[in-house]
This record gives structure tokens, sequence and C-alpha cells, in this order.
């Protein structure tokens, strides 16, 4: 089926928050015949405001939740919510819940005996933390009962949620502190190497992401338990989800910790195979969509084919290449097709300044889905950028506010979205 969507993130909207406001998107992009609302990481940002560098891959940011409601709680509800989460909530409650008593200090700079996980000592810490664990559970099933509202409004108007993944993980999170012998850490509990990519078109001296990479023989010697139940959750959240920096699954790039940025890393081998099966065992058949951008080798488009998952096309990245993967005239049913992405300058700012045409060609792909950024459908010039890569400020802080959304442009897009048959 031929769908159309719209890329806003939950903190683009006028509040920033779920709520009101969440609900009215929804409705205002079904009735424009979108059918899906594709959003950014929806878990705790870094300090720099990054969603892609989380301190938990499980728990959603708690400044989402809905500002207007005051809850009286259901405690009956919350004992059962928090039994079957308890295999990531507990350990992310008494992070939370150290990091606050520690002075925000990084899990590796707490007494040794609690940053190595020692059973007695973490017995003997939960106890003293019980009641301020207890509240950071309380707050984490409130923003979940927003989202659920959320979810049900979606569902009426017919809109899928489709959420964002990072592949990697930030070192100073729930996750690894947890699951330390998962990652490819110091005797020391510091990152031997961190993830980002090669110099390429965005930056001279590539990307130093500064997030951990995985010990992937730890990983297969469980089953890949984590990444399961890490798929299981974003499935419980969304109704599609993006693996982000796909790539990964096959080679990633690892960069010395000391080094400060990311010329000399050098790839390494990813599971391959043997991850995207355990992915699909805890998924649904259709939902999961592949970020293959940048300089993607044979091997990872062939690993995305094999196991039927469509990668991205954008058409800002379209050029005189014939063989260009992103040109509309190489556009495959196996694509979710994109004016540009939250990595990208607004089509205006790129230099497209006809960005109708552009949103036009995107709808009249092939690819079985087309997302259009909200900025590109307000013909938003360079300041309403999300995000730019390979830098640390300035970013991730657009919104929108109601009276900027032009009547006749969102009229024309939803003829524009009609006339294409999506």
């Amino acid at each position: 089926m031929r769908r159309a969507g719209i890329l806003c993130h939950l903190t683009s909207l006028p509040r920033g928050t779920l709520g009101e406001d969440a609900a009215k998107f929804c409705m205002m992009i079904r009735a424009r015949g979108c059918r899906v609302w594709q959003m950014l990481p929806i878990t705790a940002p870094d300090e720099h405001l990054s969603p892609y560098a989380s301190d938990s891959t499980f728990a959603i940011n708690l400044d989402l939740a809905n500002p207007d409601i005051r809850y009286t709680l259901d405690y009956e509800q919350l004992d059962k919510w928090v039994k079957r989460n308890r295999h990531w909530l507990e350990d992310w409650a008494l992070y939370e819940a150290l990091k606050e008593g520690f002075g925000g200090k990084p899990w590796t700079e707490w007494p040794s005996k609690i940053c190595e996980r020692d059973p007695v000592a973490l017995k003997e810490i939960k106890q003293d933390l019980e009641h301020d664990m207890s509240a950071w559970m309380r707050n984490q099933f409130i923003v979940e009962t927003d989202w659920g509202d959320l979810r049900r409004q979606a569902n009426d108007c017919r809109v899928e949620l489709f959420g964002d993944l990072p592949f990697f993980l930030a070192h100073d999170s729930a996750d690894v502190w947890a699951n330390q012998h998962l990652f490819l850490l110091e005797e020391s509990g510091a990152p031997a190497v961190v993830a980002g990519v090669p110099p390429d078109y965005f930056s001279e001296e590539g990307q130093r992401w500064g997030t951990v990479l995985y010990d992937w023989e730890a990983h297969r010697a469980e089953g890949f338990r984590w990444w399961k139940a890490c798929m299981k959750r974003m499935f419980e959240l969304f109704d599609m989800v993006r693996i982000d920096h796909f790539r990964a699954i096959d080679s990633a790039w690892a960069i010395p910790a000391h080094h400060p940025t990311a010329e000399h890393g050098e790839w390494v081998e990813g599971p391959g195979d043997e991850l995207l099966e355990a992915i699909l065992s805890a998924s649904p058949k259709e939902g999961l969509v592949a970020e293959d951008l940048g300089i993607i080798p044979d091997s990872v488009a062939e690993l995305r084919k094999k196991h039927g998952i469509p990668g991205m096309a954008v058409l800002q990245f379209a050029n005189d290449d014939s063989d260009n993967p992103h040109n509309p005239e190489n556009h495959t049913e196996d694509m979710v097709v994109y004016t540009g992405t939250h990595d990208n300058d607004t089509t205006v700012g790129w230099g497209k300044k006809p960005v109708k045409d552009m949103i036009t060609t995107a709808l009249q792909s092939p690819a079985e889905l087309a997302i259009i950024p909200l900025q590109d459908l307000m013909g938003l010039e360079s300041k309403a950028r999300m995000n730019t890569p390979g830098t640390q400020e300035g970013n991730w802080e657009w919104r929108f506010d109601w009276d900027e959304l032009n009547d006749d442009r969102m009229k024309w897009f939803g003829e524009a979205v009609k006339l294409s048959g999506r």
C-alpha cells in the first residue's frame, strides 16, 4: 500500500510534549491524507539535546510527559507494569537515583563496588534508595501512560507511529552500566573504542560520536538477548521502527577512545545475519526500515534486501550519477523516500527553492512510503534545520507554532498526496 507521512519530532511540537498538541498533530496529518508520523528517538537526550546518545534505550524521556494532567495513580496497574518491565526498569531507576545522588558524575566515577556492580553493594544501595527508585518508576509509568494515550489517538486517526532506534549507546547510560560485559570497555569501565564515521561529505575530520561499541561475541553467547528485548520494547511503543546507522550491522567505524577526531579509526566486522535474524524474531513481519545513507558497501545493501528490509532514498542527494540510488529514476518499491532528513538542511536551505516540486517528486516515487519533513512542507529556510552533523551547539531545538502552518500550503499538500495515489 502506497503511503505518505510527515517527519516531525515530538519536541518540535509547540509545547514539545505529549498531550493536546500531539493529538492535534495526528488529526492534522491524517486530514491531509498521511498515514505515518515519523519522529526521532523519544528517549532522554544528552547534554547537547541529542536524542541519539541517551542514558537509556528503554526509558521514555520524562520531559515529554503531558503537563496538563495530574494523575491519580492506579497502584495495581503500576505494580503490573513494573513487573512486566523489571528487566530494564529496575536498573534504569537505580542508575538515575545513583546519578542524582552522586551529583551527576558518570558511573565510572562512582564508588568502585557500585561501579563494578558488586552484588552485596547493589543490594544494600537498593534498600537505601528504594524511595527514590520508586519515584523514578512512577514518573516513567506516567509518561508511558501519556504515550499510550497518543498511540490510541493515532490508531483512531489511522496514523502509524514511526520511531527511530539509535544503533549505538551513550557510555554513561543505564544500559552500559548494567551490561558492561556486552560492550568493548577497558578494565576501568572506560570505553576502549568509540563509534563514529570516517571523513565524508558532512565533515573533513569525520564524526566522533563517542558512543560505545558492542562486544559481539558476548552478545552471541547470550543469543542476542539484549537486542531482542530492545526490539520488543520498540514495537511496544511504535508501529514502525527505523534502525539508525544500519550499516554497523555489517561493519562499524571504531575509533580509539583517546583520539579526539574520527580520522584514525578502522572498520570492524559486525554480526551481520545473526543479529538481523535475532531482531526479526522479536519484531513484526513488517515494520523495520534501514537507515542506509552515506557511503554504503554492496554487502550492506545485500544484507538489507536479503531480509526484506526497506532502505532510504533522499532527494537532496540526487545528482548526475546514473547509478545514484537517490535519483528518482532509480527508486524502487522497497524504499522510504524523503526530500531531506533531520541531519540535512531544509530543502529551501539546501538551495532548492521550488520545494513543492521536490515534494511532488517524492510523492510520485515508486517507493512504498514517502516522508516529508515538516520544515519542508512549511517551506522553511536553514534556521529551521534540526541538526548539523559533527556539531554540538544549536541543534534539536526547532519548534513550530500552529499559526505558522499555512492553510493554503497544507491544502495543496493534501491534494498532492491524493493525486499521488497514496
